[in-house]
């Protein structure tokens, strides 16, 4: 994920609360990678998480002028998400759950076969982490997606999960060790292949 300029974010911001509604679509494109493999930690199926991500974004539309820009457009947006996600899983009185090795497998593989070689790959691997990622514990997985899909701080993550920067440091680097181990045990081959 490129690194985004803060600038630009609040940039767009000022633009929608002027009146540009197409301006919004900038962030929803920016940030919809980010949005959507946070929700589908919340729920079981692609059509659940693309639902909430929609929801999601029509809720940070509405509120964005409640956006005061104290923190990263990505941190307030991330507490949408992850409200917005147990209010959804409490109104569908669904699980928090973890795939099985077949479902792991079925989403690491499932990519678009128009692709050109080095795009399938990059996709595949992106796949292949996201799965791993999900095998974590819901802690684990967040302070992994907030620091590298969501850019975010020591101090900025633990602003969001009310810990130290010290505890989000020890978490993250043990976050890591998991996700390592993760991958060796479910995508032995693929990370050979790295």
């Amino acid at each position: 994920m490129q690194m985004h300029n803060e600038i630009a974010d609040n940039a767009i911001i000022e633009q929608v609360l002027k009146g540009d509604r197409n301006a919004f679509g900038t962030l929803v494109q920016r940030y919809q990678s980010f949005v959507f493999t946070i929700a589908l930690r919340y729920v079981k199926g692609r059509e659940d998480a693309e639902e909430l991500a929609q929801d999601i974004f029509v809720k940070a539309y509405r509120s964005l002028a409640d956006f005061k820009g104290t923190s990263k457009f990505s941190t307030w947006l991330y507490t949408i998400t992850t409200t917005t996600s147990i209010s959804f899983l409490r109104k569908k009185k669904l699980e928090v759950h973890s795939l099985d090795n077949e479902k792991v497998f079925a989403v690491a593989d499932n990519f678009d076969g128009g692709m050109n070689a080095n795009v399938i790959e990059q996709k595949s691997r992106q796949n292949m982490v996201n799965a791993a990622i999900r095998l974590l514990s819901l802690d684990d997985a967040q302070v992994i997606t907030l620091f590298y899909k969501g850019e975010q701080t020591l101090e900025e993550i633990a602003q969001v999960m009310g810990k130290e920067p010290n505890a989000v440091k020890v978490q993250l680097h043990r976050a890591r060790t998991r996700l390592k181990e993760k991958m060796q045990q479910h995508f032995a081959a693929e990370v050979r292949d790295l």
